[in-house]
């Protein structure tokens, strides 16, 4: 082993008992490192431009617009050659359906081994596409509250991938997710309702009348709306079941035969299907309110009943502040979001406004701990700033080793948010690990598709934006720790792993 291998974990250890500051500790002098590290995913140096700097009015502003920003030219050349980019869900889906029954069907074992292998190999490459351009998105989109918010809400609706065929509806899901991240909060709802992916994922495809199948309806007001022990009952999840029934996913091309009186309730939008032949009629009683059996428009109606709920509200502003803030947010800081997403009909952009204009908002910059995701992108993003890596499986396997693989959460809860899931002895000691990695070289993020060998890549962590103002804010015995560093290897592991780059 070389001296740096030896030395970087008990190094990093030792500083991260020495030195992580308090929770709730008072920062006096905010910059643009720490509001960028909590509103981007990361600091870098190409972000800051004479009215861009992150917490600023004029930044804010402009990050909380509906409109989605185009990516760099060089990111959206690698997004564009994807087939997720090229080609339809509904075409994706459907091409991918085909193949493999086309493979089930073969007879001879050899043949249908290799087919079957070949349709899992395509399922495994569109689900690998859509986690590469998530990353490049996050390293390199000029909106990165967008993207701070993509990810959230892909968390709150959370999907798993490998289950059923989601591997090729889970770009589309995000993409989905990627333009109403801003927008209305029962906008978002509502889209995620439509999409085969979550349909697929919790069963609802299989909830019809007379086999009613309750997991979509119990987790859309758990999870997704109201939260646990708001207020509903288990007889409201089971008359939002009820309501739902004959929502699904529909592959064929061509819309079933109905009974002349069904025929003007049927509703399809690519791969949705609202069929009315396999509703429940009858009338429903949800939050204390009559629904009439009437078909899809009893969905609307339920949707907006739940979307309105104080407990919504309540639910979804803790959730947003904790993805923020960290542990525990002020009370007062959600009681003032929960008002704002009550007088603004769920308008989240309105809701991350009355969160990040607050004062303990500024107060919390710099305390909450990293997540995996933010801690591999926020270190890849200050190593190389705005050069666009050409592989993204590096990150891809970081964020695996470290158990917050994209799409990758079996269970409909999402990813935990509290630190303490994040801060284990066995956790750390994988992040200094990749800390090594990223700090040792290019860790071939710089390899491009079929090549051996990486472009010439080291990251330069000792830059400007360290010299301007980040070195001030490090505590002496991660000063002390730099000081020491024989390499410049050493110095960029060390730093990667300080308790001041574990937080935000």
């Amino acid at each position: 082993m070389t001296r740096v291998q030896l030395s970087i974990p008990a190094v990093a250890m030792a500083l991260c008992a020495l030195s992580v500051p308090s929770q709730g500790r008072s920062i006096g002098t905010v910059d643009k490192l720490t509001w960028a590290d909590r509103l981007t995913w990361g600091k870098e140096t190409s972000a800051f431009g004479v009215d861009a700097v992150p917490g600023t009015g004029h930044w804010l502003d402009a990050q909380l617009r509906e409109a989605s920003v185009a990516s760099p030219p060089d990111v959206q050349r690698q997004v564009d050659a994807m087939r997720i980019a090229r080609e339809p869900l509904a075409q994706l889906v459907v091409d991918e359906d085909a193949a493999n029954r086309a493979a089930n069907a073969l007879i001879d074992p050899a043949q249908r081994k290799a087919a079957r292998d070949a349709y899992q190999k395509d399922m495994n490459a569109l689900a690998d596409e859509a986690r590469t351009r998530s990353i490049l998105r996050a390293l390199y989109a000029p909106d990165q509250l967008r993207e701070q918010m993509t990810w959230f809400w892909f968390n709150h609706f959370n999907v798993y991938a490998p289950k059923r065929d989601i591997r090729a509806m889970v770009g589309d899901y995000e993409d989905t997710i990627h333009t109403h991240a801003l927008g209305k909060f029962r906008d978002l709802l509502e889209a995620t309702l439509r999409h085969p992916a979550m349909l697929r994922y919790l069963d609802n495809d299989q909830n019809s009348a007379g086999h009613i199948n309750e997991n979509y309806a119990r987790e859309l007001m758990e999870l997704h709306t109201m939260g646990v022990n708001s207020g509903y009952t288990q007889q409201d999840v089971q008359e939002l079941a009820r309501i739902l029934t004959g929502v699904g996913v529909d592959l064929k091309p061509d819309t079933p035969k109905l009974k002349p009186q069904w025929q003007p309730l049927y509703v399809r939008a690519g791969l949705f299907e609202f069929n009315p032949a396999r509703h429940d009629f009858g009338d429903k009683h949800l939050l204390g309110h009559a629904i009439k059996g009437r078909g899809f428009a009893e969905v609307e109606e339920a949707l907006d009943l739940i979307a309105s709920s104080p407990a919504t509200a309540h639910h979804v502003s803790l959730r947003i502040a904790t993805y923020f803030m960290g542990d525990a947010p002020p009370a007062a800081v959600v009681a003032r979001m929960e008002r704002t997403f009550r007088r603004s009909d769920g308008d989240i952009a309105q809701v991350l406004r009355a969160m990040i204009e607050s004062p303990a908002f500024k107060t919390s910059l710099g305390t909450a701990f990293k997540d995996p995701a933010h801690y591999a992108i926020s270190a890849v993003r200050y190593a190389y700033g705005d050069r666009v890596i050409l592989n993204a499986q590096p990150i891809i396997g970081w964020l695996n080793r470290m158990g917050e693989g994209l799409y990758n959460h079996e269970t409909p809860d999402g990813y935990d948010m509290q630190s303490s899931a994040w801060s284990g002895p066995g956790q750390m000691a994988t992040r200094f690990d990749i800390a090594r990695q990223i700090g040792g070289g290019s860790a071939g993020l710089f390899r491009p598709p079929g090549a051996s060998a990486d472009q010439p890549a080291f990251p330069q962590l000792q830059n400007a934006l360290y010299f301007g103002g980040l070195d001030a804010t490090l505590h002496q015995p991660t000063r002390d720790a730099l000081a020491r560093a024989t390499s410049p290897q050493e110095w960029n592991a060390l730093f990667l792993s300080s308790p001041e780059f574990m937080l935000r």
